[in-house]
């Protein structure tokens, strides 16, 4: 009964805190304001830039909290071979992309900060995966190396306009206009050819490895080449090569990212939930040496996925009176309950409460 009672984003943390604790990722708990200065000198990172900010009484700026990982981050260390492995859920203060009104939005995710390797990767992705699965069976994880994008890029130019433009051409799948831009700025025509071959690649990852081969020629693409297939072997070993795809319109911003990024959908709602991946340059950005990748997952889009079963308050609406024995009431609250309904007992029908069934235990009420 439980279960039925909580919502979609409650009983996800739930399982999702247990599924990280088994990999050894530790809670963490955060403040729910920071000095607004953290977010003014990384304002490109965050999804919006628009902050609720407030004077303490020591007349410093601050901000509640519009992204956990820069919380995160602040307040680590760094230690050779060592990495902090933590998970979180957390409100956080943003505007809503569907009212464009500031909204308080739980947000639940992990981070792997520190000496990470082709391991912690591959945990990292596992995990965005099987937290997906843990909502919904049917779920799909995108995954892309932005080393193989920006050395696409460098052979183009190295004007950060012109790659800024075909990046988003490339994220929006958008041949055409990657085509003209090469075009416009004088790329060889074998340059050319490569960036519009790579816009709109996407599918089963042994596929996509095939397609990216004669693509990828510089060291810096055929190396994170090399660490993609490393990385499809290991997904396919744990069994979720039915599930993720590599798709190369995950465009994340490149100041930041680096490496392996990834994005998550369930059936039935049409956002991604789920969004992570490396952020190496982050992380040195604020002065730590080595680097990170974790995810957040975005549960107020769960909203999306309750059953028609939410549509009622309780299952069975439970009236009595004070003549009504209150022996008889807990009875037969009890016995309802154990059969797994919800129950709400009542002296009167509160107005606007949806219940499928009534039952009347007062005097001359029928049972």
């Amino acid at each position: 009964m439980k279960e039925r009672l909580l919502k979609s984003e409650e009983k996800a943390i739930f399982a999702l805190r247990s599924l990280y604790r088994t990999y050894g990722y530790l809670p963490y708990k955060m403040s729910k304001f920071e000095e607004y200065d953290l977010y003014l000198r990384n304002k490109d990172f965050l999804v919006s830039d628009r902050i609720i900010t407030f004077n303490d009484t020591n007349g410093k700026l601050m901000a509640l909290k519009p992204d956990v990982t820069l919380s995160i981050i602040k307040n680590g260390e760094d230690l050779p071979g060592v990495k902090q492995k933590v998970c979180y859920d957390e409100n956080v203060y943003r505007v809503s992309g569907r009212t464009h009104q500031f909204k308080e939005i739980l947000q639940t995710g992990l981070e792997c900060i520190g000496d990470i390797d082709a391991y912690d990767i591959y945990e990292v992705v596992l995990l965005a995966a099987r937290s997906l699965e843990l909502i919904s069976p049917d779920y799909v994880l995108d995954v892309a190396h932005l080393g193989i994008l920006s050395a696409l890029l460098n052979e183009i130019s190295d004007d950060e306009g012109i790659r800024r433009q075909l990046a988003a051409c490339i994220a929006g799948k958008n041949r055409h206009d990657a085509e003209r831009i090469c075009r416009e700025y004088g790329a060889s025509p074998e340059h050319t050819e490569r960036i519009c071959r790579f816009v709109g690649i996407y599918g089963e990852m042994n596929r996509v490895l095939c397609e990216l081969e004669p693509l990828c020629t510089a060291p810096q693409a055929r190396e994170a080449l090399g660490q993609l297939r490393e990385l499809a072997g290991l997904l396919e070993e744990s069994g979720l090569s039915g599930h993720v795809r590599f798709d190369f319109s995950i465009v994340n911003d490149m100041n930041y990212y680096n490496g392996v990024v990834f994005r998550g959908f369930l059936s039935g709602i049409s956002e991604g939930v789920l969004s992570g991946g490396q952020y190496d340059k982050l992380v040195r950005r604020m002065g730590r040496r080595y680097g990170a990748i974790g995810f957040a997952i975005y549960l107020d889009l769960l909203e999306a996925l309750e059953t028609p079963n939410h549509g009622y308050d309780a299952d069975i609406l439970v009236l009595y009176d004070t003549e009504t024995d209150v022996r008889e009431l807990a009875r037969q609250v009890r016995g309802l309950t154990g059969q797994g309904r919800s129950v709400s007992a009542q002296r009167e029908i509160p107005p606007r409460l949806r219940y499928r069934r009534l039952l009347d235990l007062r005097k001359g009420g029928r049972a």
